[in-house]
């Protein structure tokens, strides 16, 4: 892979997770700043996130069969800036509620088709994947940590429009980005459908789904845990960071991981180490260290997950199939599970309790490992 090539993919990964390094420690702040209770603080999260069951796989649909992936995602990314000018000045449950669905809709349709595009480009090379992927990592960090010392200081009256500036960002990487390149291999496969029978594929997929359920409660209230115990928003930007930290780790040391290990077992260790770490935060917050110590299992959580899924995704979904492939592992993983955790997690704090919220994804976790244990073969 060229130079060129590697910082024309790398840039849309860096201001894609930079916008979520806004959307998922800090957005619930500034829903709070709006007197929304957490069970409306859960309902609007998830309507953020639930553009992701429907809109991945049908843009993958029609990015397959038009064969213009990246024209369908400099489109969804216009769209995005478009619609998002709705939440600069929004502040009533139900102008936000449309804003959030409509603008995920979109947002979430753009960076699994330009998985299938990176993928297409590494031309087999699928291990160099996480070396493009690291940058929307540190994206990431670079955003939490400094709109930590930010929000400390102004307050989250301006989060709004320093999303909106990330979501142009989005849009014009993508516009410099490299067309996809044709898959020789793109016709003759089984159908698709066959694919999803396999035992394997389905006990994959409900793991995925699984695993973001039980993140769902991190993404939508982590921040607002913490700031029950009296951590400052600057320290929280700095857990967020130091989590995303251990990930771009993770990805650096997973091409030799991958040689040592099955990807059923590294799939095994990340939902366990994810029950460990969602049980450690419901039981220990006003324990710093425990807290450093649970968010560096992000390095298993999403790191090795992530590079793990993508992994599984490329091998069973192949040809014309990849991008639709991409979808799926998007729309039932971030999508249904994202939703689905957000908007329990907002009933459980509500009704039951903060810790609970936790304790309810720890158990998510675990149930994933089980079906994996069981149901997916070994030689994966």
């Amino acid at each position: 892979m060229t130079k060129g090539l590697y910082w024309r993919l790398s840039g849309f990964y860096l201001f894609y997770y930079a916008t979520v390094g806004i959307f998922l420690p800090y957005w619930g702040l500034y829903l709070e700043s709006l007197a929304f209770t957490p069970s409306d603080i859960g309902e609007l999260l998830a309507l953020l996130v639930v553009g992701k069951i429907i809109a991945p796989y049908l843009w993958g649909w029609i990015a397959d069969h038009k064969g213009n992936r990246m024209g369908a995602i400099r489109l969804a990314g216009l769209l995005s800036v478009l619609v998002f000018t709705g939440a600069l000045f929004a502040t009533s449950y139900f102008t936000l509620a449309i804003v959030m669905l409509v603008f995920g809709f979109f947002w979430s349709a753009s960076l699994p088709q330009f998985e299938a595009v990176t993928l297409n480009h590494l031309e087999g090379r699928v291990h160099d994947y996480t070396r493009v992927r690291l940058w929307g990592s540190i994206g990431f960090i670079i955003t939490v940590i400094v709109l930590g010392e930010v929000l400390e200081r102004y307050g989250v009256q301006y989060l709004p429009w320093i999303a909106f500036v990330m979501i142009v960002g989005i849009w014009l990487t993508s516009l410099i980005a490299p067309n996809d390149v044709s898959d020789e291999d793109s016709f003759g496969h089984e159908p698709i459908v066959n694919v999803l029978k396999s035992p394997t594929v389905i006990a994959m997929l409900l793991a995925f789904f699984l695993m973001q359920v039980s993140h769902g409660a991190y993404y939508s209230f982590y921040t607002l845990y913490l700031e029950k115990y009296e951590y400052s928003r600057s320290v929280i930007g700095q857990l967020w960071a130091l989590g995303v930290i251990a990930e771009v780790g993770l990805f650096l040391v997973m091409l030799t991981m991958l040689k040592y290990f099955s990807l059923k077992m590294l799939l095994l260790t990340s939902l366990n180490c994810a029950a460990i770490r969602w049980f450690l935060i419901a039981y220990f917050p006003e324990y710093l260290s425990i807290i450093i110590f649970a968010q560096l299992l992000h390095a298993a959580t999403f790191g090795i997950h992530h590079a793990v899924a993508i992994q599984l995704i490329h091998r069973f979904f192949q040809g014309r199939h990849q991008g639709r492939g991409q979808a799926l592992y998007s729309s039932l993983s971030f999508g249904a599970g994202g939703a689905l955790g957000a908007l329990l997690s907002g009933y459980i704090w509500e009704g039951i309790g903060p810790a609970e919220v936790f304790l309810f994804a720890a158990a998510t976790s675990l149930l994933g490992s089980f079906i994996v244990y069981k149901w997916m073969q070994n030689d994966v």
